[in-house]
């Protein structure tokens, strides 16, 4: 088997895991699809795939990491999160990351809904409601997120493939 093609076969690795990796969260699937793609035009010399195409490929990738953090935000941020719950989303996803796939839906509820008691100081059944209503929002925040980079993963593809047949 030539080297090339060996390289391109690991390129469409990449970019299928990294596709699986957008709806699945313990794999980064943007990233990984993107260093599919450019190993893929590395592996070509860059010739179909040129400067252009990589910042426009970098950019979508770039874009799907702020969608992460905005659509989680905005999902707690429209059931009335306070600002303490929002922070305890970013932080519950990040300590998440360390507990595997249980660790990625629950760090960021836990989060939210721990931020959300801090900020109200109210362990009422009342409080408890709202505190679970915000961390309900953060996971139609992540479900909204996952449609998006949904959404790029798809787009990045139409670049990648338009760039290199045309």
């Amino acid at each position: 088997m030539e080297l090339s093609a060996l390289f391109y076969v690991l390129a469409a690795m990449l970019v299928l895991i990294g596709l699986a990796g957008v709806v699945l969260p313990a794999l980064p699937g943007v990233p990984l699809m993107f260093a599919g793609m450019l190993l893929a035009a590395w592996a070509d010399g860059f010739e179909r795939i040129g400067v252009w195409t990589l910042v426009t490929l970098g950019v979508l990738t770039a874009v799907s990491f702020a969608v992460d953090f905005w659509a989680t935000a905005v999902g707690a941020k429209r059931v009335g999160a306070s600002r303490l719950a929002l922070v305890g989303t970013i932080i519950g996803t990040f300590v998440g990351l360390f507990f595997g796939l249980p660790g990625l839906f629950a760090g960021p509820f836990v989060g939210a809904v721990i931020g959300e008691l801090i900020s109200r100081r109210d362990l009422r059944p009342g409080g408890l409601g709202q505190a679970t209503r915000v961390g309900v929002g953060t996971w139609v925040g992540i479900a909204l997120g996952v449609a998006l980079k949904l959404a790029l993963a798809v787009l990045m593809l139409a670049v990648f493939a338009f760039a290199w047949w045309w």
